[in-house]
């Protein structure tokens, strides 16, 4: 290499060190190619380590995405599991005032005195069977959430708790009244539909405006009447519009009526039990159809038999 005052020369030997070529080179060409050389240095050391940040960043952000997404699905099942619980809460507390109810239609088929919590079975809390919303509850804040929730359970806790000191005490009355309730007629004589209700009706023979003194349950000829109480048969045979009929007495002023019968199954003085088969279903005397006109009377007065189902 031979240096020239502005210039650098440099010569290229061959292997038997004859020059072959020679390059002019100015002075200042050095350091601005040493810093160039040394910018894309840097430049690529750079390119590679933002490459690998990003890489990893990458990597990172997939991570997140994923642990976002099982979130997600698992907040998501979290609000169903909510919603299933808050339904469930309903569910026991429409149970609850049905059991109510029907406590209270014992009391007064049976002639017991009123519950005094009859009116306040969910009084301790102020709310009503259907006061929890489980979609308005997803817009409320989870704190107050879980608070409200506490709050229903409490709730169906002591309704639960004042319903079965009800239950109880009614059991404790009926001890006493047990002959009474076996001669009140509770359950349906018959499966079927009720094609006339007790009241004012439209006559289907006359078309004029008549009292239906019974019920009328349409259903297949033939199928089985039963006894809804126990009682003494005092009547079973034939009974002009009715038909063949069967009639029971059940004591304290209770009696039942039976018509349209196809095949009666007692005899008059005999003495059968709530549920025993009576008479089959049939469509004698004045009659549509096959059906059961059944009666209910107490002291002698036509009532209405729904009024004593239980089933």
């Amino acid at each position: 290499m031979v240096t020239m005052k502005k210039n650098l020369t440099l010569l290229v030997f061959d292997a038997r060190g004859t020059p072959v070529r020679q390059a002019s080179i100015p002075r200042m060409l050095l350091p601005v190619s040493a810093l160039f050389l040394l910018g894309i240095a840097v430049a690529l050391y750079a390119g590679i380590s933002a490459y690998h940040r990003l890489k990893t960043e990458t990597k990172d952000v997939r991570g997140l995405r994923s642990a976002l997404q099982t979130q997600e699905e698992r907040v998501l099942q979290q609000q169903d599991q909510i919603v299933a619980f808050a339904q469930k809460i309903e569910s026991l507390k429409t149970q609850l005032a049905e059991l109510n109810r029907f406590e209270q239609k014992i009391r007064i088929i049976a002639n017991l005195e009123t519950s005094k919590d009859g009116s306040s079975l969910f009084g301790v809390g102020g709310s009503d069977p259907e006061d929890l919303d489980p979609t308005a509850m997803m817009e409320l804040d989870y704190q107050e959430l879980v608070r409200d929730m506490h709050a229903e359970i409490n709730e169906i806790d002591q309704a639960s708790h004042n319903q079965l000191d009800s239950f109880s005490n009614i059991f404790k009355q009926l001890e006493g009244k047990r002959n009474l309730l076996a001669a009140t007629p509770s359950i349906r004589p018959v499966k079927g539909w009720v094609s006339s209700r007790f009241g004012y009706r439209k006559s289907p023979f006359t078309s004029r405006r008549e009292f239906h003194r019974g019920l009328d349950i349409a259903t297949h000829a033939g199928t089985p009447i039963i006894a809804p109480a126990d009682g003494l048969v005092t009547y079973a045979g034939k009974r002009g519009l009715m038909g063949n009929m069967v009639t029971i007495e059940h004591g304290f002023g209770m009696v039942t009526r039976y018509g349209h019968a196809q095949k009666i199954l007692k005899k008059k003085g005999t003495y059968v039990k709530r549920g025993e088969t009576i008479a089959l279903v049939g469509n004698t005397g004045r009659s549509t159809g096959p059906h059961l006109h059944y009666e209910v009377r107490l002291n002698g007065v036509a009532v209405n038999p729904t009024k004593y189902f239980f089933n």
